[in-house]
């Protein structure tokens, strides 16, 4: 059975969980943009956890109905970003995700 976008990112969310991503946030942003129907936003307490984070989501979301469209950032670490189309995942470093403060930008999502 495919997942609707809901459960696909309530899935993702499972798993940053899994490996300790601090400061979970599912934004449901379809109502205020053509964007996507959702934001994950997370952090990781280094580089290297960053991108843990980014290679755990890669290696465990099934991709046949939302496959990865674009992914940004991976090089640097500080800012991630795995475009699904219906979900976007950002895993930042604390400091960056202090300064782009997307849930603020994204506040009015339930």
């Amino acid at each position: 059975m495919p997942l609707d976008a809901r459960a696909f990112a309530l899935k993702a969310v499972a798993l940053l969980n899994d490996k300790k991503a601090l400061a979970v946030s599912l934004l449901k942003i379809g109502k205020l943009s053509l964007i996507a129907d959702y934001f994950l936003i997370g952090s990781g307490s280094s580089k290297i956890q960053v991108r843990a984070l980014c290679d755990h989501l890669r290696e465990n979301l099934t991709q046949d109905q939302y496959p990865l469209l674009r992914i940004e950032g991976y090089e640097d670490a500080s800012w991630i970003l795995l475009d699904y189309g219906a979900v976007v995942v950002h895993i930042f470093q604390p400091e960056s995700r202090s300064f782009y403060n997307l849930e603020r930008l994204w506040g009015d999502g339930e």
